[in-house]
């Protein structure tokens, strides 16, 4: 049997790790190119559909350069604001869909298991 390594200590996973997103600037701060890290086709398309609602964008695709390498790349390009702008827009936008979504999972799922229990004690 072979013997695992050991894991590395979290300094050097900071020094090894690249950023969470690298930028890739266009012509001008209205068009860039995102790498985003450890990311797929969930955020992806979440963000893509979301920069899509954007009057101020364009142009929005992302791809995944192959399934073994774990990062997204993301193209915008905006009119009038920059790239960077309408990414941080969409994903504040993101964060609250999903913050609203967990929210009324965890509430749908209280009312069920308070449904379980009123029946359980009749």
């Amino acid at each position: 049997m072979a013997s695992l390594a050991p894991l590395p200590s979290t300094k050097e996973q900071m020094e090894e790790e690249p950023p969470k997103i690298e930028i890739e600037a266009g012509v001008d701060a209205s068009a860039a190119t995102f790498t985003l890290h450890n990311e797929d086709h969930t955020v992806g398309n979440s963000l893509r559909y979301v920069l899509n609602k954007d009057p101020h964008v364009s142009f929005v695709g992302y791809s995944v350069p192959h399934p073994s390498e774990p990062k997204m790349n993301l193209r915008i390009q905006t009119v009038g604001s920059s790239a960077t702008t309408a990414l941080h827009g969409a994903l504040g936008t993101l964060y609250e869909i999903t913050a609203h979504t967990k929210e009324t999972f965890d509430q749908a799922v209280a009312e069920f298991r308070k449904k379980q229990t009123d029946a359980a004690q009749r």
